[in-house]
């Protein structure tokens, strides 16, 4: 169907054209003329596309004579090289797709860059495997930047990022326990494992509406790492607390669902505080969600201390880029210092309204030390009444998680006001 092909290359020319992949692809699996087999084509070929984009660019390099290539053209030759060698397709299958899929009068150039492309696919292999950019498929900074941190750790923690991401439920321990929900999986033909608290791995990707109680507001889908926030903040019944950054609303949730608590819920973003709140009202729990800016406490404040602050800060993403491998695309080597310098704005906004005796647990989802270890060492320096706390979980030993199998890539610091 060479449906799947335009879609899913109009989608690639989009993200490159600087739009994320929440915004275009969900209209994109809307087109109508797309069956439930070719949305799952158009989705897996836009997010292997754009997961190894660096090294599809780097083979049609080699062989494009004119660099300048219109950018809907040159999507849709990365889309024809990800499904000749990625995909499951017949080589002439996917050739012939593609070329139906491109305009009239580019049909016998497309059909001559995978035609040579075929031909000269291992000098091509390892021409893209010379380099670590290009043979993991990131940007040279990115490279660059954990080379530094990471040493000889850094492919590894690349090739993590290239891996499909686990499917992680929480349950919501107000409606039934761990115990009882794996229960039910087994008993539905669900293969799942507790992974520990009321995290939930399934051995399978499941559509969540097809999830045993997942209307009902028994389990969310959140991955296992971002669920730690509820442990390391260590929220008791009775407190006030607030979730400064909370879209999409799955640490708040976490926290309604663990404690009764007065619980804030800030998002500056109106349509994703949108979502948030369909979270807590599928959950059956009460928050009182605003749209205000965290970093503009003179706006929303009613001057009232928070014995707890949870601040899950903007970031570059990079520890979740195998859930949204737009990322690659989308960031540039000044967004790092960028979203460090919008972190510190927000924490040195926050810190006021921490009662004394009080906790703040700093979170992000990045891999960059300069929007993680660098940024809570410079606020412990700034503060001097801030309390750095060594925490107590077996996968943070500086406070950085890295990808694994089981969990996404995620950093914690925790501070007690003194």
């Amino acid at each position: 169907m060479p449906e799947v092909s335009r879609i899913a290359a109009a989608t690639v020319a989009a993200v490159a054209g600087g739009a994320s992949l929440g915004q275009v692809l969900p209209p994109s699996l809307a087109t109508p003329a797309l069956g439930p087999g070719q949305r799952a084509a158009v989705q897996d070929t836009v997010y292997g596309t754009l997961r190894w984009g660096v090294r599809l660019d780097a083979m049609l390099g080699q062989l494009l004579t004119q660099p300048d290539t219109a950018p809907a053209l040159r999507a849709l030759l990365q889309v024809g090289l990800y499904r000749l060698f990625y995909g499951r397709l017949p080589a002439h299958t996917a050739v012939n797709l593609l070329v139906e899929a491109a305009p009239p009068s580019r049909k016998g150039f497309v059909n001559a860059v995978l035609r040579t492309a075929l031909r000269r696919r291992e000098e091509l292999e390892a021409l893209a495997d010379a380099a670590t950019a290009t043979r993991l498929a990131y940007p040279q900074w990115w490279v660059d930047a954990l080379s530094t941190e990471y040493g000889d750790a850094v492919d590894a923690l690349l090739a993590a990022g290239n891996q499909h991401p686990p499917f992680t439920l929480r349950v919501n321990r107000r409606r039934i326990p761990v115990d009882g929900y794996l229960a039910w999986l087994d008993d539905a033909g669900v293969a799942a494992r507790h992974l520990g608290g009321e995290a939930v791995r399934l051995e399978k990707p499941v559509p969540v509406d097809d999830l045993p109680g997942f209307a009902d507001g028994l389990v969310s889908v959140q991955d296992w790492a971002a669920q730690w926030s509820a442990d390391l903040l260590d929220v008791r019944s009775g407190q006030r607390v607030l979730d400064a950054c909370a879209a999409p609303g799955g640490k708040a949730a976490h926290i309604a669902e663990r404690a009764d608590v007065e619980l804030v819920a800030l998002e500056v973003d109106a349509i994703r505080l949108q979502r948030a709140r369909e979270t807590f009202e599928r959950l059956g729990l009460q928050v009182d969600s605003r749209c205000a800016d965290a970093a503009r406490p003179d706006t929303w404040w009613d001057g009232k201390p928070f014995d707890r602050i949870l601040a899950d800060l903007p970031c570059s993403g990079s520890g979740v880029v195998r859930r949204h491998p737009d990322i690659k695309w989308l960031r540039q080597p000044g967004d790092i210092a960028r979203f460090a310098a919008q972190q510190r704005q927000i924490l040195d906004a926050l810190w006021p309204l921490l009662a004394p005796g009080g906790r703040l647990l700093v979170v992000t989802c990045s891999i960059f030390p300069e929007e993680n270890r660098q940024q809570a060492l410079d606020f412990a320096r700034r503060h001097a009444d801030a309390r750095p706390l060594a925490l107590d979980h077996p996968a943070l030993g500086d406070g950085q998680a890295l990808p694994s199998p089981d969990h996404d890539g995620f950093f914690y610091a925790a501070f007690d006001k003194a």
